[in-house]
C-alpha cells in the first residue's frame, strides 16, 4: 500500500514539473523583435492598456503608419507610433488595420 502511494506521489510530482516547465517556456518565449509597419484604415486611439476604458495616449487617423511590435491577443496589438515628434508605445484594436490576407 505504501509503495502504491509513493508511486502515485512521484508520478504527480513529475507531471507537475513538466507542466510548469512548459508554462515557463510559453511565458518567456521571445517576442518578434522586429516591428512591422502597418497603415490604419480608420481613426483609432492608442491606449495605455488593453481595455477600451484605458487612457488614450494618442489618436491616429486613417492612413497613419504605426509599427506593430507584438500581437498581444485576439483583440489588441502593441504598437509604436511617432506623432508630433514623440514616440509613443501603446495598444491598438486589431480592427484598426482591416483584414489581413490569408496565409
Amino acid at each position: 500500500m505504501k509503495s502504491t502511494a509513493l508511486l502515485a506521489l512521484v508520478a504527480t510530482g513529475l507531471l507537475a514539473a513538466c507542466s510548469s516547465a512548459r508554462d515557463e517556456r510559453l511565458q518567456t518565449a521571445p517576442a518578434n523583435s522586429t516591428p512591422i509597419a502597418h497603415n490604419t484604415i480608420v481613426d483609432c486611439p492608442v491606449y495605455d492598456g488593453m481595455k477600451k476604458s484605458s487612457l488614450v495616449l494618442a489618436q491616429t487617423t486613417a492612413g497613419n503608419e504605426v509599427q506593430v511590435t507584438d500581437t498581444i491577443n485576439a483583440y489588441f496589438v502593441r504598437v509604436r507610433l511617432d506623432k508630433d515628434g514623440q514616440t509613443r508605445m501603446g495598444y491598438m484594436d486589431r480592427r484598426c488595420f482591416g483584414e489581413r490576407g490569408s496565409k
